[in-house]
């Protein structure tokens, strides 16, 4: 058994020279390969070093399914040394889980903002007595910038911030995935943005 052979296994890592055989395998398009890349390194990808840098689950497993579809979209570029698979293919998953968390951070800010914007004029606690007519202009125009949106992003926005419907009931009221949801919520939001106040 090689020095590197023994490091690997010492590391709880596949065997070099059976990873190179399921790597040329994906290389030349058989995804049984891929199952047994997940089989061996999956879990450990998922506990070890995604979760850690993203602690929401549904977005960690994301991250995952990512990761080992940009491994089988760049196997090309992998060129196996005296190094294991994983090392590669957990710099992928770092790389997209820093893209996914930067991009929920900015999304949850985004959200509050307009959030905070929506409950200051479409709440449903009355208003004061002298702050109704205030409150009545500004709620025609959150619904004169909504009327400016693509009618999807409009729906979103009512389903989600006036209705405070869930995500899941939001996405099914769109007939999308709760994931589909999020980036079209998203966008409506950056959009409103723009709109409000309208001019």
């Amino acid at each position: 058994m090689s020095s590197a052979t023994q490091a690997h296994a010492g590391r709880g890592l596949a065997p070099l020279e059976e990873e190179r055989e399921v790597v040329l395998r994906l290389k030349q398009g058989d995804r049984m390969a891929l199952a047994q890349l997940y089989e061996w390194y999956g879990d450990r990808l998922f506990r070890q070093i995604i979760l850690p840098k993203l602690p929401i689950t549904d977005l960690a497993e994301d991250v995952l399914r990512d990761t080992f579809r940009i491994t089988v979209e760049r196997i090309e570029q992998y060129n196996p040394e005296d190094r294991s698979i994983f090392f590669w293919m957990r710099r992928i998953a770092i790389n997209r889980a820093i893209d996914v968390h930067r991009a929920h951070a900015r999304r949850e800010r985004l959200q509050d903002q307009v959030e905070q914007n929506l409950d200051r004029t479409m709440g449903a606690a009355p208003p004061a007595p002298d702050r109704g007519q205030e409150v009545e202009e500004t709620r025609e125009l959150v619904e004169e910038a909504l009327a400016l949106l693509n009618p999807r992003y409009a729906q979103a926005i009512r389903l989600r911030l006036i209705e405070d419907r869930d995500r899941e009931e939001c996405a099914e009221a769109l007939g999308v995935s709760v994931g589909n949801f999020d980036v079209i919520f998203h966008r409506a939001c950056k959009a409103f943005r723009q709109k409000y106040p309208p001019r």
